[in-house]
């Protein structure tokens, strides 16, 4: 969760990422927050999906709800088994409600990344400049499909 410089946007990110899996038999615990400046947590459970199966989640923000937050959705093509028509097809944009809610349906078998974005309260230096901080918290999913 250090910031890293990104020269194209000029500005730093933070990252929080999070993947959540079942283990051991046990099933509980999925929709908990882990306490991540930023972090999605989920309202759909995190794994055991199906392609069409829907995900929502809930971002917040020093746990409370962000309203209106970007969440951006990835599908991570190894092997390039899906060629997008177009680049607004490599990520799906999408927005939380005013209760910080989005929700999005599977279309495809595969992993998912699903990042929540928003600027930070803070900036931060470099070269004697400041920079605006993005804040990202990063959840990835795996889909299967029904045989």
């Amino acid at each position: 969760m250090a910031p890293y410089w990104e020269e194209a946007e000029e500005k730093f990110l933070v990252h929080c990422p999070k993947v959540i899996v079942q283990a051991l038999g046990k099933e509980d615990g999925w929709e908990k927050e882990v306490g991540l400046p930023i972090e999605i947590v989920p309202l759909t459970r995190p794994y055991g999906l199906w392609v069409g199966n829907t995900f929502r989640g809930v971002v917040k923000l020093n746990g409370k709800p962000l309203a209106f937050c970007r969440v951006e959705v990835e599908y991570y093509n190894e092997g390039k088994r899906v060629k997008p028509p177009k680049s607004p097809y490599v990520t799906q944009v999408l927005k939380t409600d005013a209760n910080g809610v989005f929700s999005y349906s599977f279309p495809k078998a595969g992993w998912w990344g699903f990042s929540a974005i928003t600027e930070a309260p803070y900036k931060l230096k470099k070269d004697g400049k400041e920079y605006p901080v993005e804040l990202g918290g990063i959840m990835w999913i795996r889909v299967r499909e029904m045989r």
